[in-house]
């Protein structure tokens, strides 16, 4: 990849970092002003749902946050835009919908295809009405 496309993803990057540790600021800052107790139970079961909704939704952006250090690595080690299974580039319509993607689109759809047969070979659990003696 020429040097002009890999600090086009740097930036790329770098701007998203900065936007996800400017939201997480907000939150943090969000939860705190949400935290004074309420004598209504409605209201604290409320709150408490809005804090964990909250908590969930930036434990996803922690985690695009770390695919995005570890692509920023991938720029600078040199192997940003290669394939991590079969060595192949990943193309650059992919890295510019993705540019934490580490499979090029055909190991990409393997691994899906895969992981849908596994998860239709498991056994399904009956329902639990079934289960009552």
């Amino acid at each position: 990849m020429r040097q002009r496309e890999l600090e086009f993803y740097k930036r790329l990057l770098l701007r998203r970092l900065d936007e996800l540790y400017a939201e997480a600021k907000r939150a943090k800052d969000q939860v705190k002003e949400t935290d004074e107790p309420s004598p209504d139970p409605f209201d604290q079961a409320s709150n408490q749902f809005d804090r964990d909704f909250l908590l969930r939704l930036k434990d996803r952006e922690r985690k695009l946050m770390e695919k995005i250090q570890e692509a920023l690595e991938r720029i600078e080690n040199g192997t940003f835009g290669i394939c991590v299974e079969c060595g192949g580039k990943i193309s650059q319509k992919r890295l510019h919908a993705r540019p934490v993607a580490t499979l090029c689109i055909d190991c990409k759809n393997e691994q899906e295809s895969l992981e849908k047969r596994r998860s239709s070979e498991r056994p399904r659990e009956a329902p639990s009405i079934f289960l009552a003696a």
